[in-house]
């Protein structure tokens, strides 16, 4: 199994580097706090997904420590997202709708991809496939979150502020994420402990 679960996150890593750049792009262009959390999201999925693969033939114990600095790294979205959030209240023009919806749904299908390829493996190797597994779920219901503000800016409200609310939702899920990683991780570092 763990050849295929190799194989597996290398595939994700590669997927969420490439949608990363292009999110990137589009978030800059047209100014969207949800666009940015989200990218930057999906760069930390490729950090996730490339340290899995190192860390696949680690003891319990090292793969636990390194768990626990993943909810960390888990972390660097939501405080990128809330940098981004505190600027666009100073300056809150809305994002284009168009762009900010048609990236999301580009998105979601490559994180539900990502999140059907780990879903089979997401209590395999402990909390780091589980760390990963969670960014791709997160990251799909973040995206259905992002198209809908979309769709409220351009046809309901035409203003910065679901494009804000969605990123900051997206930040707290990503803290959230942090906090039962680091659970998981401080768990079977405790077990690690206990002699057989």
């Amino acid at each position: 199994m763990t050849g295929t679960l190799g194989k597996a996150v290398r595939m994700v890593a590669i997927l969420n580097l490439g949608y990363f750049g292009i999110e990137f792009a589009v978030a800059v262009w047209i100014g969207s706090v949800s666009l940015f959390a989200d990218s930057i999201d999906f760069l930390e999925d490729a950090s996730v997904n490339l340290l899995i693969m190192v860390a696949l033939g680690w003891t319990i114990r090292n793969r636990a420590r390194l768990g626990m600095a993943l909810a960390g790294v888990l972390l660097i979205p939501a405080l990128a997202t809330l940098w981004t959030a505190w600027q666009k209240f100073n300056v809150p023009i809305p994002p284009a709708p168009v762009p900010l919806t048609l990236t999301a749904a580009g998105a979601i299908l490559v994180n539900l991809s990502c999140a059907l390829m780990l879903a089979r493996y997401r209590h395999h190797s402990g909390s780091l496939t589980h760390a990963a597994f969670l960014s791709a779920r997160n990251d799909v219901l973040a995206n259905i979150a992002i198209i809908a503000a979309g769709l409220v800016t351009a046809f309901v409200w035409n203003s910065a502020w679901p494009d804000i609310v969605i990123g900051l939702a997206i930040a707290v899920m990503n803290a959230d994420a942090a906090r039962e990683v680091f659970t998981a991780a401080r768990r079977e570092f405790a077990e690690s402990q206990i002699p057989s």
